[in-house]
C-alpha cells in the first residue's frame, strides 16, 4: 500500500480546521443576526393592508405586530426605520406592564409537580367545581385591597378569559323555553366584539340586538354595562333600565391604574380578566362575581360542556399573580419599592400626558374629556386614563383608520364599535418602545 506523504496529511488537516471553523462562523454570524432582529421595517412595498376587517391584518411577506414588536422595531441602519416602521396599535395585547414583573424577580414564580393537576375535579362540593381554592382566595383578597367589588354573597366562577364567562353568561340568564331568542344590547361605542361573540354560534337562546341607547322593544333583554367603556373610557349605568332587564357588567378596565376607584361594584354578575388587571393575558383567567347562586350554577355547567372546567396550572399561576399584586399593596411603605397600581398609574399617567400635549399642539385630532373623582384606593383625586384612547380625526378626515394607516399607523374604526368612522381606538397597553414610536409618529402628521 502506498504511503500518503506527510505534508498531504498535514494540508488536509488544516483544510478540515479551516472548513470548520468557516462554519462555526456562519452559523455564530446567524445565531447573532437572530438575536439583533432583521428589520423588517426596512423592507419597501412589501406590506398590503386588507382594510375588510376590524384586525387590520397586515399580508405580507413579513408580518408585523406589536406581538413581534422587538424585531419589528428594531433600529434601521439606513436612518429611515422610525419613517417606514408600522406601528399595529389595534389590538389590546397589554405587554405594558412587563417591565414591572422583570423587576419583581421570582416573586410569581411557580412550580407544578408531575402529579399535581392530574384531575378534573377540584371540590365537588363547589357550585364551581374546577375552581381552585387558592384561586378563589386570592380574588377575594384583591377585591378587598382594592376595594372595587362587593365580594359579600358572591359566588366565584373561573373562565378561560372573560370571553368565555361573557358567553357563560348569555346561557345563563336566557331561557330554554321563550318563543324568540333574547335580545342583547349595549350603547355605543360598545366593545368590537361583543355582536360577533353574541352571534357566532347562532344560538337559539340569544341574538345581539343592537344599541342600548336606542333600543324600544318590549320584554326580557340582557344589557351589557361596561365601565370604564371599551373603548372610550368613560364611566357607564344601564341604559334601558326596564324591569325585565338583566345586566351583566364587564369591569375588566375597573382598576386604579385606569380610573378612580369610588366605591366598591355592587352589581348581580361582573365579570373580570386577569389580562388587564396585571397584563397576564397568555394565561386566559377570568371570573365572575355571580349573586344568584342558579345563574352561578348555568354558567358552571355551560363551561363544563364548552371546555370540562378551566385549566388548573393558569389558576394556580393567576393565584401567584394576585398575590404578588396583593403582597406589593399592603407593603406599599417597605423597601420594596412601589405596588403594582403605583407603578401602573404612574405609567398610564404619563402616557396620557404625552398623548394630550401632541394632541393639543394640532387641530386635527381631539381626545375625550373626562372629570376627576377621588379615588378611595390612593385616597386622592385623580383623573381617568383609560386602556385605550377614543380618537377623533377631525376636519374633513371621514375615515380616520385610513387616514392613520397611510402614516403607518394601524388603528380600529369606530364602525366596529357602532359609531362613525371619524373615531378610532388605540391601544394604550403596547410596550413603551412602540408607544414612544407612536408619539413621534403622531407629532409628525
Amino acid at each position: 500500500m502506498a504511503k500518503i506523504p506527510s505534508t498531504a496529511v498535514f494540508s488536509t488537516k488544516h483544510f478540515l480546521a479551516l472548513s470548520l471553523a468557516l462554519n462555526v462562523s456562519f452559523i455564530l454570524r446567524m445565531l447573532y443576526e437572530g438575536e439583533q432582529g432583521h428589520n423588517m421595517s426596512c423592507i419597501k412595498n412589501e406590506t398590503d393592508f386588507d382594510t375588510k376587517t376590524h384586525s387590520n391584518i397586515i399580508k405580507s411577506r413579513v408580518v408585523m405586530s406589536s406581538s413581534t414588536s422587538s424585531l419589528a422595531n428594531s433600529t434601521c441602519t439606513d436612518g429611515k426605520a422610525r419613517s417606514n416602521r408600522i406601528i399595529n396599535l389595534d389590538h389590546g395585547n397589554p405587554t405594558v406592564y412587563g417591565k414591572y414583573w422583570r423587576q419583581s424577580g421570582d416573586k410569581t414564580n411557580i412550580i407544578i409537580r408531575g402529579w399535581q393537576s392530574m384531575s378534573y375535579f377540584t371540590d365537588v362540593s363547589n357550585i364551581c367545581w374546577f375552581l381552585e381554592p387558592e384561586f378563589a382566595n386570592e380574588v377575594m383578597r384583591l377585591h378587598r385591597v382594592v376595594g372595587n367589588a362587593v365580594t359579600g354573597g358572591r359566588y366565584v366562577v373561573v373562565g378561560t378569559g372573560s370571553s368565555q364567562l361573557y358567553l357563560a353568561a348569555l346561557y345563563a340568564l336566557s331561557s330554554s323555553h321563550a318563543a324568540q331568542p333574547i335580545n342583547v344590547v349595549c350603547a355605543a361605542p360598545y366593545y368590537s366584539s361583543y355582536p360577533t361573540m353574541t352571534d357566532y354560534l347562532k344560538s337559539g337562546l340569544y341574538k345581539w340586538g343592537g344599541d342600548a341607547e336606542t333600543y324600544e322593544k318590549d320584554g326580557p333583554y340582557i344589557e351589557l354595562v361596561t365601565s370604564p367603556n371599551n373603548p372610550d373610557g368613560h364611566v357607564r349605568t344601564s341604559k334601558v333600565n326596564r324591569s325585565e332587564g338583566l345586566l351583566i357588567h364587564d369591569l375588566a378596565y375597573y382598576w386604579p391604574q385606569y380610573t378612580p376607584m369610588t366605591s366598591p361594584a355592587d352589581n348581580d354578575l361582573s365579570l373580570f380578566t386577569l389580562s388587564k388587571i396585571t397584563g397576564h393575558a397568555g394565561t386566559r383567567i377570568g371570573w365572575a362575581l355571580v349573586k344568584d347562586k342558579e345563574v352561578a350554577k348555568k354558567m358552571t355547567k355551560f363551561i363544563e360542556l364548552n371546555s370540562i372546567g378551566v385549566s388548573k396550572d393558569s389558576q394556580l399561576r393567576a393565584a401567584k399573580i394576585l398575590s404578588a399584586v396583593s403582597d406589593s399593596c399592603e407593603q406599599e411603605n417597605s423597601q420594596e419599592g412601589d405596588s403594582f397600581f403605583k407603578f401602573s398609574q404612574k405609567l398610564m399617567t404619563n402616557r396620557w400626558k404625552q398623548l394630550r400635549e401632541v394632541v393639543n399642539r394640532g387641530e386635527l385630532f381631539s381626545l375625550p374629556q373626562f372629570s376627576p373623582a377621588f379615588c378611595n384606593f390612593f385616597n386622592q383625586v385623580l383623573e381617568p386614563q383609560p386602556a385605550f384612547v377614543w380618537l377623533k380625526c377631525e376636519g374633513n378626515v371621514e375615515d380616520c383608520e385610513s387616514f392613520l394607516r397611510e402614516h403607518k399607523i394601524l388603528t380600529r374604526s369606530g364602525r366596529h364599535f357602532g359609531v362613525s368612522p371619524k373615531y378610532v381606538r388605540i391601544s394604550m397597553l403596547d410596550t413603551d418602545e412602540n408607544f414612544s414610536h407612536f408619539i413621534d409618529r403622531l407629532s409628525s402628521i
